[in-house]
Formats: C-alpha cells, sequence, structure tokens
C-alpha cells in the first residue's frame, strides 16, 4: 500500500478546489478505489482575500497558508499544492518552511505550453493580485515566451467579473465575461491563454468556442503534474520491493 500522500490546501475557493479534486480523480490511472493515491485536504475559505492583501494592504492571508501548510506537514504528507494561483505571492516563505515540496501551479501551466505554440504572446488570465506579483510574467519570459496581461488589452475588468461570478456561483454569467477576454486575446495576436486563477476554468467549461486559442487550464495541468508524481513515487516503491 502506497504511503505517499498528497497535501491540498483549498477552499480559495471552494468549487475550485472541487473542479481540481475532479481533475485528479479523471487523470488517476485507476480500476479501483484502491488503485488511487491518498489525499489530505485542508479547505480554509476564510483564508483572508489573496489580492486585497497584495494591493491595498489588507489583512495577510500567509498566517492561514502558513498554519495549514504545517498542518499537512504534520500529516506526513509528500507533496504540497496551492489550489489558489495568487497564494504563490508567498511560495518562497511557504517552501521554506515546509518539509514537503510545493508544486508550484505556473510551472505546470507553463510546461504544458512547451513545443504546442511558438514562443509569443501568451495572455494571462488572472486576478490583479497575481499580475501585481508577476511571477507568472517572469517565468513565461524565462521559458521564451512573450506574456500578455489583460490591462493591455482592456480586459481585467471582465477577468475580474468571470472570478467573482464564479464565486457567487454564477457560471454562466461568468462564462460571457470570459468570452470577452478570450476574444480580445485573440485579436491581440496570442496563440494561447492560460488560465491563471482556479476559478476561471469552472466558467470556462460553459464555452463552445475559444477563438482557436489554446486555453491551458492551470488547475488542469496542476492535477497532472500531481498524478505523474505519485505515479512516479509509486514505481520507485514496487522497484525497490520487486515480487
Amino acid at each position: 500500500m502506497s504511503t505517499h500522500i498528497l497535501g491540498i490546501l483549498g477552499g480559495l475557493g471552494p468549487l475550485a478546489t472541487v473542479d481540481f479534486l475532479s481533475k485528479v480523480v479523471a487523470l488517476t490511472p485507476a480500476s479501483c478505489d484502491q488503485e488511487h493515491f491518498p489525499w489530505a485536504v485542508i479547505s480554509l475559505p476564510q483564508t483572508p482575500d489573496r489580492t486585497m492583501a497584495i494591493l491595498h494592504g489588507g489583512e495577510s492571508p500567509l498566517p492561514y497558508l502558513s498554519s495549514a501548510v504545517r498542518r499537512l506537514n504534520g500529516q506526513g504528507v509528500s507533496a504540497i499544492v496551492l489550489l489558489c494561483n495568487t497564494a504563490h505571492h508567498w511560495y518562497d516563505e511557504l517552501q521554506q518552511h515546509s518539509q514537503a515540496p510545493i508544486l508550484h501551479i505556473a510551472d505546470a501551466a507553463i510546461a504544458a505550453l512547451s513545443g504546442c505554440v511558438p514562443k509569443t504572446e501568451v495572455g494571462i488570465l488572472a486576478t490583479r493580485g497575481t499580475i501585481f506579483s508577476g511571477f507568472y510574467q517572469r517565468k513565461l519570459a524565462a521559458a521564451g515566451f512573450v506574456p500578455l496581461i489583460m490591462d493591455d488589452v482592456g480586459q481585467q475588468d471582465d477577468v475580474d467579473e468571470c472570478i467573482r461570478l464564479v464565486k457567487a456561483h454564477q457560471i454562466a454569467e461568468a462564462g460571457n465575461y470570459l468570452k470577452l477576454a478570450l476574444d480580445a486575446s485573440a485579436q491581440a495576436g496570442c496563440r494561447a491563454v492560460i488560465m491563471a486563477c482556479t476559478e476561471i476554468p469552472v466558467a470556462c467549461n460553459t464555452l463552445s468556442d475559444q477563438d482557436g486559442l489554446l486555453v491551458v487550464d492551470a488547475n488542469l495541468e496542476l492535477a497532472r503534474v500531481c498524478v505523474e508524481h505519485f505515479k512516479k513515487r509509486q514505481n520507485n516503491v514496487l522497484a525497490s520491493h520487486p515480487a
């Protein structure tokens, strides 16, 4: 039996956490319950707003995030994921105090672009806090892409409204605002966009037309990295204990 456990810091928001978990299940090559890998999930919807903290000096979420990471480490997890892109603003501080590696959502999303599109403009659909933090821009540039933020094409307000509506469970309406941002990205010459907020993929499920863009779901790509991470660990265990 595998003793490797994935630590999940969720609730930021709750619906995005459910979306991530469903993607992990769908990607796991299992034919029965026992072939799935274990999770330890902490859902903290009361964590202070990350964008308010970054942009306006609101209450810092770091104590909440740090406490959750400590609790997950205390459960012996083998890796941790933060199901909020904006929370990665505090990634370095959290990783510094975590025994388990924290898998970075932006690294997972950007890896999915490699070999799929030319090294040209990539739109970033994210909160204003994530954009201000700049880690997507830095990581995209380091990978040879040209990052495009939605303020550059006048659509950040629509991205903000999309995220707000998903958190309010108004999914169809959120999709309408997302479509405006996708249209503007395509018109600006993007070949791809990253849904760099875990709420946005929920809205994207309502759309049938994505303007010919490669739309990268950071939630999905993080789930894919988690599955691969635990498959490798399981294979290592089997190799060290041959029948």
